[in-house]
């Protein structure tokens, strides 16, 4: 079976892990009927994407798209940030603890 050499494929997910350099881990969700049973069915799986300028953190919401092999397991790219995570700012947790 040989793969077309049209369009890359994109994903959008959720990054869960930023703790490796230039890598981040990103879950991708997808729905699925169940052939047998008609259920809607929740599908999850990680991707390691690369990320070259270390932008990403935990909890946004990316774009990701297929690219060469940039190593054993990671085969894709950060296309560009669609949301960023709710998270606070770590001088301001800093702050309330004082």
């Amino acid at each position: 079976m040989k793969k077309s050499k049209g369009r890359k494929t994109t994903k959008i997910g959720i990054v869960v892990g930023d703790e490796m350099k230039k890598t981040v881990t990103v879950l991708v969700e997808r729905s699925v009927r169940h052939p047998l049973y008609k259920k809607i069915v929740r599908q999850r799986k990680k991707f390691l994407v690369h990320d070259e300028y270390e932008k990403c953190k935990i909890g946004d919401l990316v774009k990701i798209i297929e690219t060469r092999p940039l190593s054993r397991r990671k085969r894709w790219r950060v296309l560009e940030i669609v949301e960023l995570s709710h998270r606070e700012p770590a001088e301001e947790i800093e702050e309330k603890i004082e």
